[in-house]
């Protein structure tokens, strides 16, 4: 059945100022912010419950943590045991080194197949390569499939969360995007539906219904892939994960190197932690694991990408490879002041929160001013170190990456701060320097003949000066006031 359709029109990062800049743009968005305080008290107050009915719940953490610092050590090894347990199981495994070639692969697949359209699984890995606008450009739809990310793309809007893409809509506003915008896609647009919760999800279902039907392909990522057997992992809320995993005859699963796990016996560790450091639940409703093509029994063509895109010189870096820890549950950004009052779209990436600011400059590097402010978008509170289910030391990273922040900005512009401070270097070294610079200042104080200094332009010191006055210098130095009254000491 031929159907009318728009593609969609996917949001971009690429006009978002850097995060000061932007954050003061969101602070002024009273409704935003009501919206992210109410959701992200709502998360916190439920995952604070679920953690607490664990016993063993520290030392689960620690366990996370030392497994995934155990993946980063032989990373290299867990890979080539995982590429060789999937393809034993019927998968053909991709290796990606950057965005451009996992979009390449994913769209090399479609259009070998004759598919113009995919239903997609949530997931940050492709909304950190920009997938969506890559097979757009190829004239493949992609339609997503998880209600929130379904809002923010009915709604042309960037997501603004990990687990909640939509956190910053109100259901009014959802309402009023879903009537808008769903008769543009090929199914009839709602009508009068109110914004009650369940007559959304109903109209979102309805909206979603033949997609997956006539879907011949399917794009996921994966929260994690066991390395001894292969075994993929999704674990998701809404049921829209299953229906792309069972009923596309193609599916293609892009997926971090850093998302291994050595074997099940781990993935039970995390499957304790995840649910409730997301949702605040005791399990996710559907958690998904196959391994490989089984007769009868969902997709036949099974395709995984493995996808770099900066990961590697994540895990060259000693003292932030720790961000690669990271399972996207959220609850950093759940208890972060920051972000509750700011929302994601100031962190101008797919990745907002504490976690973003530590993951984000690491994986593009420190050539844009966007990645070098990030670092300095932190409190430096630590409440997110205390959440973390894998114990990510946070605000060590944070400093870490401002001080590779402002190396990296000053290597190519040093700063009026890094010349007053050489300047200083080479007063102090030497006596004769300094009574040189002393005989400078006794000028000065005769200039100034004992009145204070106010705002003016004096180079480097002009804003220190704006709010600030100073006393002028003495006219008499130390050294000329010794030199007169040592001997009647002596004496």
């Amino acid at each position: 059945m031929t159907t009318t359709r728009r593609t969609p029109e996917p949001g971009s990062w690429l006009g978002i100022p850097p995060f000061p800049k932007a954050a003061k743009a969101a602070l002024a968005q009273a409704e935003q912010r009501k919206n992210l305080r109410h959701a992200t008290g709502t998360i916190r107050e439920k995952r604070a419950v679920r953690a607490a009915e664990v016993d063993n719940w520290e030392e689960l953490r620690t366990a996370a943590a030392q497994i995934k610092d155990r993946v980063g050590r032989h990373l290299a090894d867990y890979l080539e045991q995982a590429e060789k347990a999937m393809t034993a199981a019927g998968i053909t495994v991709h290796w990606a080194r950057d965005a451009a070639d996992a979009n390449r692969i994913v769209a090399d697949l479609a259009k070998a197949r004759g598919v113009d359209e995919v239903v997609k699984i949530k997931s940050m890995v492709t909304q950190e390569i920009d997938l969506n606008e890559a097979l757009e450009a190829e004239g493949i739809a992609a339609w997503e499939t998880d209600l929130a990310e379904l809002i923010v793309q009915l709604g042309h809007d960037l997501p603004s969360h990990i687990l909640v893409p939509a956190i910053h809509r109100n259901r009014s506003e959802v309402r009023e995007i879903f009537t808008t915008e769903m008769g543009t896609y090929g199914t009839p647009a709602p009508e009068g539906i109110s914004d009650d919760p369940a007559e959304l999800a109903a109209a979102a279902r309805t909206h979603l219904r033949e997609k997956f039907l006539r879907a011949k392909m399917a794009v996921s990522g994966g929260n994690f892939i066991v390395a001894e057997t292969g075994t993929l992992v999704i674990v998701e809320s809404e049921g829209n994960g299953r229906m792309c995993l069972t009923l596309p005859e193609t599916l293609v699963s892009v997926v971090g190197i850093e998302k291994i796990v050595p074997t099940v016996e781990d993935l039970e560790v995390f499957l304790k932690l995840l649910p409730r450091s997301s949702t605040g639940e005791r399990m996710n409703p559907y958690t998904s694991l196959w391994t490989g093509v089984t007769d009868g029994d969902g997709p036949r063509d099974l395709h995984v990408v493995l996808l770099d895109n900066g990961r590697s010189n994540v895990l060259a870096d000693p003292d932030g490879r720790a961000a690669l820890r990271c399972i996207r549950c959220s609850a950093c950004l759940n208890i972060c002041p920051v972000y509750e009052r700011v929302g994601g779209h100031a962190y101008g990436s797919p990745y907002p929160g504490p976690i973003g600011a530590i993951l984000g400059p690491q994986l593009r590097g420190m050539d844009d001013p966007t990645d070098r402010a990030l670092p300095f978008a932190s409190t430096l509170c630590g409440a997110c170190n205390e959440v973390c289910p894998v114990k990510i030391p946070f605000t060590d990273i944070l400093v870490h990456l401002r001080h590779k922040a402002v190396e990296h900005k000053t290597a190519k512009h040093p700063t009026g701060e890094q010349a007053l401070m050489k300047g200083a270097g080479w007063l102090m070294a030497d006596g004769s320097h300094l009574e040189k610079a002393q005989l400078a200042s006794r000028a000065a104080g005769k200039v100034f003949k004992d009145k204070w200094i106010g705002p003016m332009p004096v180079p480097i010191a002009e804003r220190w000066l704006q709010a600030r006055d100073v006393e002028a210098p003495p006219t008499q130095t130390f050294r000329k006031w010794w030199d007169e009254n040592r001997e009647g000491d002596k004496r």
